[in-house]
C-alpha cells in the first residue's frame, strides 16, 4: 500500500515538473517573436513557417521512431482523423492567431490573454465530458484568473492608445480557444496512442497546414531578406516548440489536461519577467499583485498533488 502511494506521488510530482518546464519554455516564444518583428521586420506567417521548417525534422524522427517499434499499433481511421483535426484546428490555427496578434500587442499582454485557455479547457472537460471540477482546481482557477485579470486591466490602461490593440487582443483570445480545444482533445487521445506518437503526428499535421498556407500566399522572397531570420526560426523551433510540446504531452499523460492547463498558468509570470528584461516592457503594480495570485494558485495545486 505504501509503495503504491509513493509511486503515485512520484508520478504526480514528475508531471508537475514537466508541465512547469513546458510552460516556461512556451513562454519564451512571445519574446523571440517580438524580437524578430522588431529586428528583422518579418510578417507573422513567414516567421511561423520558418519556425515549422526547423521543427519538422524533430517530429519526422519522432514519428519514425514510435512507428518503427515492434510494439507499435497502427492508428485507426478515427484516431487519424482526431490527430489531423487537433493538429490543424488546434495547433496551426492557434499559432497563426498568436503570431498575428503579437504584431499588435505586448508580449506580457499576449501571455495574459492566452492564459484564458485553462478556463476553457476545464469548462470543456466539465461540459462536454462531464468531468467534475475538483475543489482544489476551482480554488486554483479563481486565484489564477484573479491575478491574470488584475494584470490585464493594468496593461489595458497603458496600451489602450494602440489603434490595433483590441484587434490583436481578439486574435489572442481566439488563440486561447483553439489551443484549449487542442489541449482537451490531446488529453483524450494521448491515452489511446501515447504521448510521443500524438505529439509527432499532430505537429506534423499542423506543419502541413502552415506550409500549405504559405505556398498558397505565394510570397517566397520574404524568407531571403535576412540571415538573422533563420536564427530566430531555430530558437522558436527548438526552445519554444519541440521541447515544450513533448514536455507538455507527457505532463498531460501523467496528471491530466485540466491540471496541466492550470499548472501552466506560471507562463504569464515567466513572460512578463522575460519581456521586461529582453524587450524593455514595463512591470507595474497590477502585474506584481497579479503575479502573486497566479503563483498562489499554482503552488496550491502542487501542494494538493503532493498530498495524493
Amino acid at each position: 500500500m505504501e509503495v503504491t502511494d509513493t509511486t503515485k506521488q512520484t508520478i504526480n510530482i514528475k508531471g508537475f515538473i514537466l508541465a512547469i518546464t513546458g510552460a516556461i519554455l512556451f513562454s519564451t516564444k512571445a519574446i523571440i517573436v517580438k524580437k524578430a518583428f522588431s529586428e528583422v521586420k518579418v510578417d507573422a506567417l513567414t516567421l511561423l513557417t520558418i519556425r515549422m521548417i526547423f521543427s519538422l525534422p524533430f517530429y519526422l524522427v519522432a514519428a519514425y521512431l514510435v512507428s518503427s517499434k515492434e510494439s507499435n499499433i497502427k492508428l485507426t481511421s478515427r484516431q487519424w482523423s482526431i490527430l489531423l483535426f487537433l493538429g490543424l484546428f488546434g495547433y496551426y490555427l492557434s499559432s497563426l492567431f498568436d503570431f498575428i496578434g503579437l504584431q499588435y500587442i505586448s508580449a506580457g499582454l499576449e501571455r495574459l490573454i492566452l492564459f484564458l485557455y485553462p478556463t476553457f479547457a476545464v469548462l470543456i472537460n466539465a461540459l462536454v465530458y462531464r468531468q467534475k471540477i475538483q475543489r482544489n482546481q476551482l480554488i486554483a482557477l479563481i486565484l489564477t484568473y484573479m491575478g491574470i485579470g488584475l494584470a490585464f486591466m493594468g496593461e489595458l490602461q497603458i496600451d489602450a492608445g494602440n489603434e490595433q490593440f483590441f484587434w490583436g487582443s481578439f486574435l489572442i483570445f481566439l488563440c486561447s480557444i483553439t489551443f484549449a480545444i487542442y489541449l482537451v482533445g490531446s488529453g483524450r487521445i494521448i491515452s489511446e496512442v501515447g504521448a510521443s506518437k500524438f505529439t509527432a503526428y499532430a505537429m506534423l499535421s499542423a506543419t502541413l497546414g502552415v506550409f500549405t498556407h504559405f505556398v498558397i500566399r505565394g510570397k517566397w522572397d520574404v524568407v531571403q531578406q535576412s540571415s538573422n531570420l533563420w536564427w530566430y526560426g531555430v530558437l522558436l523551433a527548438i526552445a519554444a516548440t519541440v521541447l515544450p510540446t513533448f514536455l507538455t504531452s507527457n505532463a498531460i499523460k501523467r496528471i491530466g489536461s485540466s491540471n496541466a492547463a492550470i499548472i501552466s498558468s506560471i507562463g504569464p509570470v515567466s513572460t512578463i519577467l522575460q519581456a521586461h528584461y529582453f524587450l524593455g516592457e514595463k512591470i507595474f503594480t497590477e502585474q506584481l499583485i497579479g503575479t502573486a495570485l497566479v503563483l498562489s494558485g499554482v503552488l496550491l495545486l502542487a501542494w494538493k498533488e503532493k498530498k495524493i
